[in-house]
Protein backbone atom coordinates (compact mmCIF):
# COMPACT_ATOMS: atom_id res chain seq x y z
CA UNK A 1 0.00 0.00 0.00
CA UNK A 2 1.29 3.47 -1.27
CA UNK A 3 -0.29 6.73 0.43
CA UNK A 4 -0.11 9.73 -2.06
CA UNK A 5 1.13 12.90 -0.31
CA UNK A 6 -1.84 14.50 -2.16
CA UNK A 7 -4.06 12.48 0.06
CA UNK A 8 -2.08 13.89 3.13
CA UNK A 9 -2.73 17.48 1.50
CA UNK A 10 -6.38 17.26 1.45
CA UNK A 11 -6.68 15.65 4.77
CA UNK A 12 -4.65 18.50 6.14
CA UNK A 13 -6.57 21.01 4.55
CA UNK A 14 -10.12 19.53 5.54
CA UNK A 15 -8.86 19.28 9.32
CA UNK A 16 -6.60 21.96 9.88
CA UNK A 17 -7.10 24.12 6.80
CA UNK A 18 -3.74 23.60 6.29
CA UNK A 19 -2.19 24.11 2.51
CA UNK A 20 1.27 22.68 2.39
CA UNK A 21 4.33 25.43 2.43
CA UNK A 22 7.33 25.40 0.01
CA UNK A 23 9.65 27.63 1.14
CA UNK A 24 12.69 26.19 -0.21
CA UNK A 25 12.77 27.04 -4.23
CA UNK A 26 15.86 24.77 -4.87
CA UNK A 27 13.54 21.75 -3.42
CA UNK A 28 9.93 22.03 -5.31
CA UNK A 29 8.94 18.66 -4.12
CA UNK A 30 9.20 19.42 0.13
CA UNK A 31 6.25 20.34 1.83
CA UNK A 32 6.01 21.88 5.44
CA UNK A 33 2.61 21.64 7.41
CA UNK A 34 2.35 24.29 9.65
CA UNK A 35 0.02 25.57 12.52
CA UNK A 36 -1.00 28.90 12.74
CA UNK A 37 1.90 29.86 14.80
CA UNK A 38 3.98 28.90 11.97
CA UNK A 39 5.00 25.84 13.75
CA UNK A 40 5.57 22.79 11.65
CA UNK A 41 3.95 19.63 13.10
CA UNK A 42 4.66 18.02 9.31
CA UNK A 43 7.02 17.55 6.26
CA UNK A 44 6.48 15.89 3.29
CA UNK A 45 9.94 15.23 1.66
CA UNK A 46 11.09 13.28 -1.59
CA UNK A 47 14.56 12.14 -1.02
CA UNK A 48 16.36 9.24 -1.99
CA UNK A 49 15.75 6.02 -0.71
CA UNK A 50 19.20 4.95 -0.02
CA UNK A 51 18.90 7.94 2.34
CA UNK A 52 16.63 6.04 4.52
CA UNK A 53 17.41 2.35 3.07
CA UNK A 54 21.21 1.89 2.66
CA UNK A 55 20.05 -1.39 0.14
CA UNK A 56 17.31 1.27 -1.33
CA UNK A 57 16.92 2.61 -4.90
CA UNK A 58 15.33 5.61 -6.83
CA UNK A 59 12.98 7.79 -4.48
CA UNK A 60 10.59 7.76 -2.26
CA UNK A 61 8.21 9.96 -0.08
CA UNK A 62 8.55 10.65 3.35
CA UNK A 63 6.46 12.55 5.74
CA UNK A 64 7.57 13.32 9.13
CA UNK A 65 6.11 14.24 12.44
CA UNK A 66 6.39 14.50 15.60
CA UNK A 67 5.01 11.51 18.20
CA UNK A 68 4.97 10.01 21.55
CA UNK A 69 7.73 7.94 22.33
CA UNK A 70 5.61 5.27 22.58
CA UNK A 71 4.49 5.95 19.40
CA UNK A 72 7.44 6.28 17.68
CA UNK A 73 9.21 2.72 19.31
CA UNK A 74 5.37 0.88 18.01
CA UNK A 75 6.02 2.09 14.27
CA UNK A 76 9.87 1.67 14.29
CA UNK A 77 9.66 -1.81 15.31
CA UNK A 78 6.75 -3.03 13.11
CA UNK A 79 8.75 -1.06 10.30
CA UNK A 80 6.26 1.53 9.22
CA UNK A 81 8.74 4.44 10.67
CA UNK A 82 12.61 4.87 11.17
CA UNK A 83 14.16 7.75 13.14
CA UNK A 84 13.56 11.01 11.64
CA UNK A 85 15.50 12.47 8.19
CA UNK A 86 16.26 16.22 9.02
CA UNK A 87 14.72 16.20 12.15
CA UNK A 88 15.14 15.46 16.00
CA UNK A 89 15.14 12.02 16.00
CA UNK A 90 14.35 11.25 19.50
CA UNK A 91 11.08 13.63 19.08
CA UNK A 92 10.11 12.83 15.67
CA UNK A 93 10.14 10.05 13.37
CA UNK A 94 10.08 9.78 8.90
CA UNK A 95 7.46 7.67 7.28
CA UNK A 96 7.99 6.32 3.99
CA UNK A 97 4.77 7.00 2.15
CA UNK A 98 5.10 3.33 0.88
CA UNK A 99 5.95 1.27 3.80
CA UNK A 100 2.71 -0.53 4.17
CA UNK A 101 0.99 2.60 7.44
CA UNK A 102 -2.43 2.95 6.27
CA UNK A 103 -3.79 6.01 5.57
CA UNK A 104 -5.88 6.05 8.59
CA UNK A 105 -2.42 5.45 10.60
CA UNK A 106 -1.20 8.30 8.61
CA UNK A 107 -4.13 10.68 9.88
CA UNK A 108 -3.37 9.25 13.35
CA UNK A 109 0.08 10.53 13.74
CA UNK A 110 -0.56 13.87 11.71
CA UNK A 111 -3.26 14.48 14.55
CA UNK A 112 -0.94 13.65 17.41
CA UNK A 113 1.80 15.67 15.64
CA UNK A 114 -0.56 18.48 15.88
CA UNK A 115 -1.49 18.61 19.09
CA UNK A 116 2.16 17.87 20.21
CA UNK A 117 3.34 21.02 18.39
CA UNK A 118 3.03 23.64 20.81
Amino acid sequence: MKIDREEIFRYVKEKYNTSPDYPWERDVLSAVLRKSNKKWYGLVMNVRRSVIDEKGAGNVDILNVKCTPVVREVLIAEGKAIPAYHMNKRLWISIPLDSGISFAEICGVIDESYELVK
